[in-house]
């Protein structure tokens, strides 16, 4: 059975709900952040880090690719388009893009804060324009369609996680098509549930 180390709202939460929505068994192992500094986490994930997953005598660090593992080996097809299809290119570029793009900069945030005290406050601001830029990306594909690539697919469990740190740490109005996806995000049952994992 797949195992996921998890801390709440991290980006282990994308490997819970991609699970969830395929409905592939797996187990979570609650995790705390004092943990991720021990040698014997180091073995799961080199740089210390959350998220981790096992699966058998496999493991995984990268929520990214633990998504797209989880697909190909459990998915059966589902949740993303046709290999070598235009669609597929446009669901990896999204996939891609939520965490190359979107969430570098949202993450430079939390490393910022944990560094320095008091924050540096032309630093976060840059790092929330060039967040809020991304959103406004989303909300311009978004005025014709429900889900990202059309369909509901794991581009958006990787868009969604993304979308969730921006509403914490970049705040943002005035795009209501953005807006509106986050809204059907979350109300996936999917999604429910991984956001209320461990928490």
């Amino acid at each position: 059975m797949i195992r996921i180390y998890h801390v709440p709202f991290t980006r282990s939460l994308r490997a819970i709900w991609v699970c969830e929505e395929l409905g592939v068994p797996y187990e979570v192992q609650l995790m705390d952040f004092e943990h991720r500094k021990t040698p014997e986490w180091k073995e799961k994930n080199p740089v210390g880090k959350v998220p981790a997953m096992d699966d058998g005598d496999m493991t995984m660090f990268e929520s990214g690719a633990m998504v797209q593992y989880i697909l190909d080996k459990y998915g059966e097809g589902r949740l993303q388009p046709a290999y070598g299809t235009a669609e597929h290119a446009a669901y990896l570029q999204w996939s891609w893009f939520a965490e190359a793009t979107f969430a570098r900069p949202l993450g430079e945030i939390v490393n910022h804060r944990r560094e320095f005290d008091p924050e540096l406050a032309d630093v976060i601001a840059e790092m929330q324009r060039r967040a809020v830029i991304c959103v406004e990306a989303i909300n311009e594909v978004m005025a014709d369609r429900e889900y990202i690539c059309g369909d509901f697919s794991a581009a958006d469990i990787m868009l969604g996680y993304s979308m969730l740190l921006s509403t914490r740490l970049s705040p943002w109005d005035g795009l209501p098509n953005a807006a509106a996806y986050w809204d059907r995000l979350q109300a996936r049952p999917a999604c429910q549930v991984a956001m209320k994992a461990g928490s």
